[in-house]
């Protein structure tokens, strides 16, 4: 196989890419990376100078490819499926790729900034910061109430990069902050990501990593 994806099975960013992955079919060798082990992040920093994952490298084609967002486009590019994540219409393309930001900027991001504050040591909290997180995550949901429809997908009856996004960002940030009462199409809405093949797939591969997730307290 040409494609490998260097990712975690708990990072919601690697959920994102795995998903399109799964929709698109396309075969790909999944190499697990552990941060924690030196000689691992070497070989990612060698990738990607970042450290930061996914990452898809293309042994074929001799590229290397960070950003789940732009790892989506790339697919969809070069190893075209019956599965299109990115719409042929521009205007439409131009909206999807907007939610893309939106899900990855007011949700997934402050997700990350509520989860990541867990790890601090004790005189290290940021609890203001959290606080502005958890407050632009109920910005963010209401948003997405008043634009999703009560079927279908997140840009309609079409499963894009849209989804690939929402999908990681929603079941994380669902844990972090509730939806609650006030939410009821978004929880439906995650409901149907949760039941799509591909993110199922994620799901049941995390599985056995989410004692690894960081609690409160």
């Amino acid at each position: 196989m040409s494609l490998t994806l260097h990712y975690h099975p708990l990072s919601s960013f690697c959920w994102k890419a795995l998903i399109a992955l799964y929709e698109n079919g396309a075969p790909f060798t999944p190499n697990l990376v552990n941060l924690g082990d030196p000689a691992e992040r070497a070989a990612l920093l060698a990738l990607w100078s970042i450290g930061k994952f996914p990452v898809l490298r293309d042994e074929a084609r001799g590229e290397t490819v960070p950003e789940s967002s732009i790892v989506i486009e790339y697919l969809d590019r070069h190893y075209p499926s019956s599965t299109r994540l990115i719409p042929e219409d521009a205007d439409l393309a131009l909206k999807t790729r907007l939610r893309d930001r939106v899900l990855d900027l007011y949700v997934h991001l402050p997700m990350q900034k509520i989860v990541g504050d867990r790890l601090r040591p004790a005189d290290r909290k940021d609890p203001h910061g959290v606080a502005e997180a958890r407050a632009q995550l109920r910005t963010s949901y209401a948003l997405l109430e008043r634009e999703i429809a009560a079927t279908g997908w997140m840009m309609g009856e079409r499963f894009t990069l849209a989804d690939c996004a929402a999908a990681p960002a929603l079941f994380y940030g669902n844990l972090n902050e509730p939806f609650g009462d006030g939410h009821p199409r978004l929880a439906a809405y995650l409901e149907r990501l949760k039941a799509r093949p591909s993110f199922a797939r994620v799901l049941k591969q995390a599985e056995p990593y989410f004692g690894m997730l960081p609690k409160d307290g």
